[in-house]
């Protein structure tokens, strides 16, 4: 038998939600054991939509750039039936001052596994390669697991916690009887990496809108190479296994309407759309991230950003416990937070994926007929733009109802306790340039005439291995962003959501935050 292996958390799963934790694991010093029933990362496309609010998360990692450099920002769609062109909307800048990533990144799934596989091997970390979940149990004062790796040799792992990563048919969640409740799409979907030759210039995602489908072209890195993604029709009786890549080009090739020709088929996949959630996600000291957690519609690439999402919010909850610096109690708050957030992207991606592939009749006739000359009016109204892409880049995301945040001090704000902060410039930078550090973030706004030199030696005296603070002027755009020309503080958590807005001189209110809701002693 082994000798067992004691760390502080054991991660199950190394995709990207899995990959991810343990990175952020790295930021806060957490020990911790990844592994993974497959051999390596992946070497398929699978997911291929990196959203802003992802790449401000890559950005603390110094990964962000890589990542941009790497993928392709998504530009133009071009809406076609017909075989014609009928709208066509730029979306390079949709997001432009909302976010330092202001567009969609095109990066396929296993480049995102490499990049964050790489952070982890760069500080000396690595994943357990080819090792198995047997069966785990859990008490009060921490997790017992049993791996298998590929010459059958077993290993036990005690560590404090242990987080499921491991995908949607998840050991994990299921050793912890957590039902996954939803419904299955009954049509038949299908994906496919090729090289086209046609028509048009490998500059825009193509949509192909027919009455009861939809085809799309979504230009990938490298010369003629696309992901095509449709639907077979309803009552094709296959299962997935069944279907031929022949049949699959002979679909394309009918509901696009274009003459194409489709050659070097690196990757296909056939798969019935499933939408589902846990009913919680954490029993004890076990938790679920990703698609262990929730699957949804592929509308909106949302799946792979999400798994990513969750992985950041749990990451410092649990690394502020390990060190002691919170109460274990901040844990329910990652529930609390993140199944009302999935309950409403499955929502969301339901109804974004009805308007797209549902084969009802309205549906059919707005598709084709009145969203594409529209489009690129509608998206150029600055309300529907400011609605449209944080919704989908996900920096719209808000806790405002959970027990984090403290409403108390910010009901003159347009900001509110539990959203994320909202992007500005200071001195030509972004202001998340300077929330790298794994830590709180203390935000005074200051006219100039205040003196907050005693709060801040107060700060760095008590906190400074917890709270970093920083003094910026009340300029008048940023003053435009939060509704308030007069000095104040906000409290950033780690992940750049607020805690509290104070407009307090004195650091009272910081200390009664941090041990009253946070639990720091």
């Amino acid at each position: 038998m082994e000798t067992p292996i004691n760390t502080d958390v054991a991660i199950v799963g190394a995709g990207p939600t899995g990959l991810s934790l343990a990175c952020q694991f790295i930021r806060y010093g957490v020990d911790f054991v990844i592994v993974e029933k497959n051999e390596g990362v992946t070497p398929y496309s699978k997911a291929l939509g990196v959203h802003a609010r992802t790449l401000e998360i890559y950005e603390q990692l110094g990964l962000a750039q890589e990542a941009v450099a790497q993928g392709a920002i998504a530009g133009k769609v071009r809406l076609l039936e017909g075989g014609e062109v009928r709208g066509e909307v730029d979306l390079t800048n949709v997001g432009q001052g909302l976010s330092s990533y202001p567009y969609m990144l095109v990066l396929e799934q296993n480049k995102n596994e490499q990049l964050l596989y790489g952070y982890l091997q760069s500080h000396g970390k690595g994943v357990l390669w080819h090792t198995e979940l047997e069966s785990f149990s859990h008490r009060e004062a921490g997790v017992t697991a049993h791996f298998k790796n590929a010459t059958g040799a077993s290993q036990i792992i005690e560590a404090k916690y242990l987080v499921g990563c491991d995908g949607p048919r998840s050991p994990v969640r299921r050793a912890l009887g957590l039902s996954f409740e939803g419904s299955t799409f009954e049509r038949l979907f299908y994906v496919a990496d090729v090289q086209i030759d046609w028509k048009f210039n490998h500059d825009a995602l193509h949509v192909c809108l027919a009455r009861n489908s939809v085809v799309a072209f979504f230009p990938m890195k490298g010369e003629h190479r696309y992901r095509i993604v449709g639907a077979f029709p309803e009552g094709m009786e296959k299962e997935e296994n069944e279907v031929l890549y022949e049949e699959i080009e002979r679909r394309i090739k009918e509901e696009a309407e274009l003459a194409l020709d489709i050659s070097h088929v690196n990757w296909f996949s056939v798969y019935k759309v499933h939408t589902r959630h846990v009913d919680r996600f954490s029993v004890g000291r076990c938790f679920l991230a990703g698609d262990a957690a929730h699957i949804h519609t592929p509308a909106g690439g949302q799946g792979m950003n999400t798994g990513i999402q969750d992985a950041y919010n749990l990451a410092w909850k649990m690394g502020l416990v390990l060190k002691g610096d919170a109460d274990g109690r901040i844990l329910d708050t990652y529930n609390e937070e993140r199944l009302p957030n999935a309950k409403r992207l499955l929502g969301t991606t339901d109804r974004m994926f009805n308007l797209a592939a549902g084969t009802d009749w309205l549906f059919g006739l707005i598709r084709t007929t009145v969203f594409p000359p529209l489009a690129k009016y509608i998206l150029s109204f600055d309300v529907v733009r400011e609605r449209f892409f944080p919704l989908i880049s996900q920096i719209g995301i808000t806790y405002r109802a959970s027990s984090l945040s403290d409403h108390s001090g910010d009901g003159e704000f347009e900001v509110k306790a539990g959203d994320r902060l909202p992007y500005f410039l200071v001195d030509g930078k972004s202001i998340y340039d300077k929330l790298h550090e794994p830590k709180f973030h203390l935000l005074t706004f200051s006219d100039g005439l205040s003196d907050y030199q005693a709060m801040g030696s107060e700060i760095e005296s008590e906190y400074a291995h917890l709270v970093d603070h920083h003094v910026i002027p009340l300029y008048p755009h940023v003053a435009e962003v939060f509704g308030r020309n007069k000095p104040f503080n906000v409290l950033l958590r780690p992940d750049n959501y607020i805690g509290f807005i104070s407009q307090k001189t004195s650091s009272s209110w910081l200390r009664v935050y941090l041990n009253e809701v946070i639990g720091h002693s």
